[in-house]
């Protein structure tokens, strides 16, 4: 089997990482099971995970998140402590010791996975997960994954319009310090990557992910000495042609002066304050003028996509993006409507009907068809044992069979590429800042006749 990293949470058991609700209905299923004489092997229960509507002003979303998913599947278990800690729970008194004596020291997911590859774009009410399998395994996988799922996939969409805005810019993710967690550092570093970012602050994904981190110095460090420059000469002595120097301690103009001493020796300056326009087109004229013409100007200070657009709109010559707070909690909107939702057991298709809340029964597909020049035409969501639609490419792909991995998951530096190359096909009109919805999910007839006659049968 494939090495998968978890990306920071090897040495931990994630197994309760879960709502409470998940534990109280899987062990009523196995009690009803129990007395019932039910083989929980012959259940078949089939989930499907998708996002109900857009964040702000976004257009499409980025897919991402699965590795972490698979190996939370692959390697979740009760522990002693973990039994122990549930067999004290009152609300659990009434269950059969076997529950803790048999059933939880031997469990294992045992599920069959269907995924979108990470990197895939996809729109609302699309299914980006399938998983099928025993009713308590499939119901415990709830919300490890939407937690997973929902959060990479909102930094990964967020990283994807910035990179849209600066598709020649070096863009660099900051955001661990202000990010919800240390893992939340973690993983908006690697879906930011994923969505076309070059970098990050980020140690742990580097050391876990292979993803480069990269950073200048702070304001403090400036301060700790005599002077500016005295701090400049410290750095330069030490990283030498990797000194990134930072400029705007005191005064902005004067500390790009300062920096000219070392000529085209030093990789760059960062500005991290005031007016970035007006301070960058005055720092590269006075690095142009001094000779240093080699040296980059890097940008940071509470960035958006929004700022991105204002300073490329105006020209100013930075050549690099440190965004920070504003990627890693995606400022804007930082909640995404992620569901996991139960379309069919035993082969009994099923239906949710509340208000706003319709979920397509059934086990289902997404085709994606493409025009003749290789550009994004529509999607078309239909029940899986219908036919391909022809000239289409089906998204979901089978990632695990009865708790096993089969499915050979991608190296990040991959899921980039295959992140960059599929933005490709999406057209312009997508990619704007501001709300354009183009995309209408097409059903097919046969999934909408499902669906109406469920309806009919609970009104």
């Amino acid at each position: 089997m494939k090495n998968i990293n978890s990306g920071y949470i090897d040495d931990f058991n994630m197994i309760l990482a879960t709502d409470f609700y998940q534990l109280t209905m899987s062990a009523a299923y196995y009690q009803y099971n129990l007395e019932n004489n039910i083989n929980e092997n012959d259940e078949k229960a089939s989930f499907e995970l998708f996002i109900r509507q857009y964040p702000k002003n976004r257009n499409y979303l980025i897919f991402a998140g699965l590795e972490q998913a698979i190996y939370y599947l692959l390697n979740a278990r009760f522990t002693e402590r973990t039994i122990e800690f549930l067999r004290k729970k009152e609300v659990f008194k009434n269950l059969d010791s076997s529950f803790y004596d048999v059933y939880l020291p031997n469990f294992k997911f045992k599920l069959n996975v269907w995924s979108m590859k990470e990197g895939d774009y996809f729109f609302p009410n699309e299914p980006i997960m399938r998983i099928q399998g025993p009713m308590i395994h499939a119901q415990l996988a709830e919300t490890f994954l939407l937690n997973v799922i929902n959060y990479q996939t909102l930094v990964a969409s967020k990283a994807s319009r910035v990179r849209n805005i600066a598709p020649n810019k070096v863009l660099l993710e900051f955001g661990t310090r202000r990010s919800h967690s240390p893992l939340a550092g973690v993983y908006a570093a690697r879906a930011s990557y994923i969505a076309g970012f070059d970098g990050t602050s980020n140690v742990i994904a580097d050391l876990e992910l292979g993803i480069n981190s990269t950073g200048t110095m702070a304001h403090s460090f400036v301060q700790r000495f005599n002077s500016e420059i005295e701090s400049f000469n410290t750095y330069y002595d030490i990283y030498k042609e990797n000194s990134i120097f930072l400029i705007d301690t005191y005064d902005t103009e004067e500390g790009a002066r300062k920096s000219c001493k070392f000529g085209n020796k030093i990789r760059g300056v960062r500005i991290d304050s005031g007016n970035l326009i007006d301070h960058a087109k005055k720092v590269r004229n006075i690095l142009d003028k001094e000779g240093c013409d080699k040296v980059l100007i890097v940008a940071s200070s509470d960035l958006n996509e929004y700022k991105i657009k204002e300073i490329l709109d105006n020209k100013a010559p930075i050549d690099a993006f440190g965004i920070g707070t504003e990627l890693a909690t995606s400022r804007d909107d930082p909640t995404i409507s992620g569901v996991y939702k139960l379309i069919e057991y035993n082969d009994a298709p099923k239906i949710k009907v509340s208000e706003e809340k319709l979920t397509y029964p059934g086990i289902k597909q997404i085709d994606r068809i493409f025009d003749r020049s290789g550009i994004f035409k529509e999607d078309i969501l239909r029940l899986d044992e219908e036919f391909e639609v022809p000239n289409s490419k089906p998204l979901l792909i089978p990632i695990m069979m009865d708790g096993k991995l089969i499915y050979d998951l991608p190296k990040i530096d991959e899921i980039r590429q295959y992140y960059l190359k599929n933005m490709e096909t999406l057209p312009k009109g997508y990619k704007v800042l501001k709300e354009n919805h183009l995309f209408r999910l097409k059903i097919s007839q046969k999934l909408e006749s499902l669906t109406e006659s469920l309806k009919g049968k609970y009104d």
